[in-house]
Formats: structure tokens, sequence, C-alpha cells
């Protein structure tokens, strides 16, 4: 089995209202990104790393990648518009015979080494699988301002990454969705119109997605978490 993992790091930071790319914010000097990376680097089951860059900072994400010290081969690579053609472009510089593929956003440095081994292994048994977390709130159907029902939660989770799947698998499902001209909102959307069965491994609460300027201040408290029980 060969792993490969995908870097998800060609977004904007809009609703972090910044023109830079969230995933290059410092967080305690470090920017997020290589935070993340440093959790597949560390990760025994991930044999190499692909980054998906906007455009304009390949070259500046590049030399952040060089010179972070990873013991994994981490290549980067420009990305696209949207999410989707990020993953796409990442999927066409894979090692020869990767047979598994994780993709995981760039913003989620607090995702841990274990459950990446974890979501790898069952991607291996099963063909495909994502970390999620229950939903404890209650969740509304809404039109507008008003309330159209009150959703099950039971049945209700929330997606994470990584997401894995074996590589045939996802490429099939990258297939379908451009003959399709479909975009989904991440890539377990893709592979389930495949009709194929997504397995679900627990995620973490701390999992979190750096999105909006809130989750930077809890993001300082989890590295400090960290720091501390290593």
């Amino acid at each position: 089995m060969k792993v490969g993992a995908i870097i998800a790091a060609a977004g904007f930071g809009r609703r972090m209202k910044t023109d830079r790319p969230k995933q290059l914010l410092a967080l305690n000097g470090t920017p997020i990104l290589i935070h993340t990376i440093r959790k597949f680097d560390a990760c025994p089951v991930i044999d190499h790393i692909i980054v998906t860059a906007p455009r304009e900072a390949v070259d500046e994400v590049g030399s952040l990648v060089s010179g972070a010290g990873f013991k994994k081969s981490v290549k980067v690579v420009e990305g696209g518009d949207r999410r989707q053609d990020s993953v796409a472009s990442g999927l066409q510089h894979l090692q020869p015979d990767t047979t598994i593929v994780a993709v995981h956003d760039a913003v989620r440095p607090f995702v841990t080494v274990e459950e990446i081994e974890s979501v790898v292994r069952t991607a291996e048994r099963t063909g495909a699988a994502i970390l999620a977390v229950p939903i404890v709130d209650t969740v509304k159907q809404a039109d507008r301002d008003f309330i159209q029902s009150t959703l099950a939660r039971e049945h209700l989770v929330l997606a994470q990454t990584p997401q894995v799947f074996r590589t045939n698998i996802l490429k099939e499902a990258f297939e379908r969705a451009a003959k399709d001209e479909y975009y989904g909102t991440d890539e377990s959307s893709l592979v389930e119109r495949l009709g194929h069965p997504v397995a679900i491994v627990r995620g973490s609460d701390r999992n979190i997605k750096i999105t909006r300027p809130t989750d930077l201040t809890l993001a300082r408290v989890f590295l400090e978490e960290e720091k501390a029980a290593q």
C-alpha cells in the first residue's frame, strides 16, 4: 500500500477578512499550513504529500515547505479556482502506484496522527472513509427567515478531513463529476454519486477548520495544549 496525501491549500481568506491566503497566516509564528503538513509528515502510513497552492503563492509556499525540514517528499503544485479543481490537480501529481489518497484541508492543523492513520486503515479496508463528528446542536431547515422543519440529528454528522479513498475510486468520482459538470462541497459527495458507500471514522471537536478570526483565538489555545502535552 502506498498512501499519498493531498493538502488542499488553494483557498483565500475572505471569511478571515484578509486578502492573504488563510493557510499562510501565522499561528504562534508558524504558518497554519506548516502546522498541518507536520501531522502528515509524522504519520507512519503516509508516504508522500502534495500541497495545492494558489497560483500567486506557489513560490512562497514552495519556499516555506523547503525550509521546514520535512522528512517526507512534499511537492507543491498549483491549485485551481475551486477546491475540487485543486484536488483534481493534486491527483495528477501523485506518485506512481499510489493506492490510497487522503485529502485534507490545509487549515485543519489539529488533526492527530492517530486519526489520520485510523481513517486511512478504514479506507484501505472499505474503499472510502472520512472523519466526522456527531451533531449536538438542534438543526433546523429554513427558507429565508422562517423555519421549515427540525431535522433528526441522530442521522446527521459534520464531515471533517482527511477524507480517504482508494485512488481508483476517487479518480473515477472526479472523472464522473467533470463529465457531469458537477461541483460538490467535498470529495465524499463525489464518491457518493458513484453509489459507493463511505465509512465514518469518529473525529474530534478539536479538528477545527480555521476560517474566521475567532477560530484563530481557539487555535492558539489548542496549540499551547499540544505543546504542553508533548
